[in-house]
């Protein structure tokens, strides 16, 4: 059981049939034999071929109708399959993206928690606890990010799978991290610590207003692909990056000490183990 609150402040219980599964393999001796299996690259990889197969659209109607998804907000076109629908395309206009360069940003539909970096280079996701050089792989890297702020977004089946810059600036290489695909479920992050463990890439971002950035995206189970696009060494607010093939996923940025604000609601939902359901471009912070 988990909780997820609105912008409004409206807190309710995520307790579907998934959520329900996923708890159990994670919980139990039994459910936990299937994952060395489950979490494999190579299952993954064989998942991402099967849902790109044509025989695959068969699947789209019945997804559309149980998590009941508006398809007037996307792009009207023929699916050649399930990946093709997982990955659509939104109408223009239909998540208008927050200009003003002093506010801060979501890179796409999720469930965000904003966690704090200490002193010791540590920050806790509900019961688990990391840092930041698990996360990195770089102790230069993570030393410059103490006192900041950690800002996971974590993607269900039915958000939209497409993410953007969230300032505009210039980006790095793109470094990637080998690893194995949790779910990304809180089932699994209660009792793994899914994010030093799975698939992830990040670059790092000078952008204009808030200074340097990291913004990694988290392959997750079932997740074979981060299909970012071709790095472009200056980029702009609102721009696409890339986007995830099938399954629930992660973005996570990182930011400076006293570059950002969060947004009050955003942090204490966090604090109280609740995550907030934010849309890509709206506002979720400010600069410091």
């Amino acid at each position: 059981m988990h909780l997820i609150a609105d912008r409004g402040g409206r807190v309710r219980e995520e307790n579907s049939f998934q959520d329900r599964l996923l708890e159990w393999i994670y919980s139990h001796m039994a459910g936990r034999l299937l994952l060395r299996p489950l979490v494999s690259p190579a299952v993954s990889k064989f998942g991402g071929r099967l849902l790109s197969r044509k025989v695959s659209r068969v699947f789209i109607k019945p997804f559309i109708r149980s998590h009941s998804i508006d398809m007037s907000q996307y792009e009207k076109k023929r699916y050649t399959s399930y990946n093709d629908f997982f990955t659509r395309r939104l109408m223009d206009g239909a998540r208008p993206v927050e200009m003003e360069p002093h506010i801060f940003v979501s890179p796409c539909d999720s469930r965000l928690g904003v966690y704090e970096i200490n002193r010791l280079r540590t920050f806790a996701v509900k019961h688990t606890r990391y840092t930041a050089f698990s996360l990195l792989k770089s102790r230069k890297l993570a030393e410059q990010y103490t006192g900041g702020y950690v800002w996971i977004f974590r993607l269900c089946v039915d958000d939209y799978h497409r993410y953007i810059f969230i300032d505009g600036g210039t980006e790095s290489r793109r470094f990637q991290i080998p690893g194995v695909f949790h779910t990304v479920n809180p089932a699994a992050g209660d009792r793994f610590p899914i994010y030093k463990e799975n698939t992830r890439e990040f670059s790092i971002l000078q952008s204009e207003n808030f200074g340097e950035i990291i913004q990694m995206e988290v392959g997750a189970m079932f997740v074979g692909k981060i299909e970012n696009r071709p790095r472009k060494a200056r980029v702009e607010r609102g721009q696409e990056k890339g986007n995830f093939a099938f399954g629930g996923s992660t973005v996570i940025l990182m930011t400076r000490a006293g570059k950002v604000l969060p947004d009050q609601d955003i942090l204490e939902n966090s604090l109280r183990g609740i995550e907030t359901k934010v849309k890509l471009g709206e506002r979720i912070g400010e600069k410091i």
